[in-house]
């Protein structure tokens, strides 16, 4: 048997962090099996489906690198299938017109609800023989006895009796085909093989598969992949950080990285943190996939950035470097080599964009410098050491890290003060805030035309505080 799974995204919004989970899982399993792996886009909501949305979902798709073996289909091109499959099980007997009226449905549900009973269609037009109208939709017949078994691939094994189920709606009174029978005639067209997917569709599996049943296909085999929640134990939300996963591209973050948070997320292989993409083809097992929720956690996910930030090769590094500051109107020429800055703050960063941040003082000059840090460090006593330290980098001819780490080492035994009370003044003064990389490398870096330049401006800055 070729397996084939699917990832089937409603083009609704935008890709989610619960969504490029369940693709995650999906693309792993077909991978490690050396199965087929199909995206179809689920876009029967009209009203709410646009092409936005589904241009987001393939750009997020492409950009973690999750790829598709076919697809995408969509589901607004199959209706003819669908009229298809529902006149195949009205004529089979296991569908029926309804014709009961919003009003009495909502009046029985009001009825069950007061009785501390289960809404559900009481089967009013079960054995009627309606025929078609402009009032009436199409139910399935659902069994009335036995249960549904499901050997769940995460969840264990789960009984459904059929007496909990109700006549489910498969098509409405304009034709227009529901979820469960969408999504049953794509499995078994498409020869799906394994479902993967999210545990809030665990309610919907045991109508899905009686609908199978009845048209006497095949049936999958199931994961449902428990949610994930936000740190205070809700369900995920933008409040936690469930935006866009190209907002995360944006903000900096690599999608290799993302990649290895989110197969973390509810998976595990021993005590392993970090994975190769060929890692984690390799050992992926949906067996292994925790029954219970997962819980998003930002810092652990700026953690495992910054672990692919450090091993990132430095001429990619160094590109994103330039298209961050480029994209943000820094005139790259003005500063120097970019490699060597991307170099220099590479273990200091744990987003792409955190790295821009830290670079601009190497290519732009600052208005003014951090209060904090000035307040601490720009005292008027500071003005002595940073002249001492003028007067020394002026007439050294050796601009590198260990000959001006001489020169601040030298100056702070000449004024007999802590190499603190030298090195931080110096440092605010040239990178316009109070953390930097070592400021003797930062400094060989940033060069010595601007480092002069810069002590300059926070002397005449030091002197104008004085006489105010």
């Amino acid at each position: 048997m070729t397996v084939r799974t699917r990832f089937a995204p409603s083009p609704t919004g935008y890709l989610h962090i619960g969504g490029a989970r369940t693709a995650l899982f999906s693309w792993l399993f077909a991978r490690r099996l050396g199965g087929r792996f199909i995206l179809r886009i689920e876009d029967t909501d009209r009203e709410r489906s646009t092409q936005a949305s589904v241009d987001a979902i393939l750009q997020s798709m492409d950009w973690l690198g999750l790829d598709y073996d076919e697809g995408p289909f969509y589901q607004t091109q199959r209706f003819d299938r669908y009229a298809e499959v529902i006149q195949q099980l009205l004529a089979s007997g296991d569908a029926y017109y309804c014709n009961c009226s919003k009003q009495r449905l909502h009046e029985l549900r009001e009825i069950q609800m007061a009785n501390k009973q289960k809404p559900r269609y009481d089967g009013c037009c079960r054995d009627k023989g309606l025929g078609q109208a402009d009032d009436t939709v199409v139910r399935f017949k659902n069994p009335l006895n036995g249960d549904v078994v499901i050997d769940d691939m995460v969840k264990g094994r789960v009984v459904i009796n059929n007496r909990e189920l109700d006549d489910l709606v498969i098509a409405r009174p304009d034709g227009v085909p529901t979820y469960n029978l969408t999504v049953v005639v794509d499995d078994w067209d498409m020869n799906i093989s394994h479902v993967i997917r999210g545990d809030d569709h665990l309610n919907n599996t045991p109508r899905q598969i009686n609908i199978l049943r009845a048209l006497g296909a095949e049936l999958p085999s199931y994961a449902h992949v428990p949610m994930i929640l936000g740190a205070d134990g809700k369900r995920l939300s933008k409040r936690h950080g469930a935006v866009s996963v190209m907002q995360y591209r944006d903000d900096g973050f690599l999608p290799e990285a993302l990649m290895n948070y989110l197969v973390r997320l509810g998976w595990s292989h021993g005590d392993q943190e970090i994975f190769s993409r060929a890692e984690m083809i390799e050992f992926f097992d949906a067996a292994d996939i925790n029954s219970s929720a997962s819980t998003f956690n930002p810092e652990k996910l700026h953690w495992m950035n910054q672990q692919y930030i450090m091993k990132l090769p430095t001429d990619d590094l160094t590109n994103a470097l330039r298209t961050g500051l480029s994209a943000r109107g820094i005139n790259i020429n003005d500063g120097p080599a970019m490699e060597a800055v991307a170099e220099l703050l590479r273990e200091r960063c744990n987003t792409l964009q955190a790295l821009v941040d830290e670079s601009l003082y190497f290519y732009r000059e600052f208005d003014g410098y951090e209060a904090k840090a000035a307040k601490k460090h720009m005292k008027p006593g500071a003005r002595d050491a940073l002249q001492h330290l003028l007067t020394a980098f002026e007439k050294l001819d050796d601009w590198s890290a260990a000959a001006i780490h001489g020169v601040v080492e030298q100056t702070a035994e000449q004024l007999g003060v802590g190499m603190g009370k030298v090195g931080m003044p110096l440092r605010v003064a040239t990178t316009g805030g109070g953390s930097s990389p070592s400021i003797d490398i930062t400094l060989e870096v940033l060069g010595k035309i601007k480092t002069l330049a810069r002590l300059r401006r926070a002397i005449d800055h030091l002197a104008e505080q004085a006489m105010a």
